[in-house]
């Protein structure tokens, strides 16, 4: 099947991104407390090393404190995206969606590893996965970047790792389980 790149402008699929990215944690916010209630144990022993402690600071995560850290990201998303849209700034842009991108593959190693679902893992492989490839096969055929461009601008991403912690730490504080 081919798609006509036509049919949908850069811009937009560049504002797809906060839709895509809202839909995937929306099957994480929705299942993780949950399916963490009823996998906790199981998954607690399989976990090597220092991932089991970060395994056990989730283990009592409510959907609420989940969310927090999604609303925090979702909020941080939006002046990103704008930047890239209006601004042609696409250095964090690439860097979210680059580890958005990565973010799939760890879901998917998770259901492997434990042989079950896992939440996120099925909005990961149907939304993330092929809108990160084609925005960044768009980004590349309107030659709006180049690979060097996107490799280098995609460890800014790494930005998220303190805001995804401190929104989990503030869920935990603002939502008493």
């Amino acid at each position: 099947m081919n798609i006509d790149d036509s049919i949908i402008t850069m811009s937009s699929l560049m504002w797809l991104f906060l839709a895509a990215f809202m839909i995937h944690d929306f099957e994480e916010i929705i299942v993780v407390e949950s399916w963490m209630k009823k996998n906790y144990q199981r998954i607690h022993k399989l976990a090597p090393g220092s991932l089991g402690n970060m395994i056990r600071g989730m283990s009592d995560v409510k959907s609420s404190q989940f969310a927090v850290a999604v609303f925090m990201e979702f909020i941080f998303f939006i002046p990103v995206t704008y930047v890239a849209v209006e601004h042609n700034n696409y250095i964090l842009f690439v860097g979210v969606n680059a580890l958005l991108l990565i973010h799939v593959f760890t879901h998917l190693g998770q259901s492997i590893y434990l042989k079950s679902y896992t939440p996120g893992v099925i909005t990961g492989l149907i939304v993330i996965l092929p809108y990160s490839l084609y925005l960044f096969y768009r980004m590349l055929d309107e030659e709006l970047l180049s690979i060097k461009e996107i490799l280098l601008y995609a460890p800014s991403g790494l930005i998220l790792i303190p805001l995804v912690l401190l929104g989990h730490k503030l869920g935990k504080i603002v939502i008493r389980g």
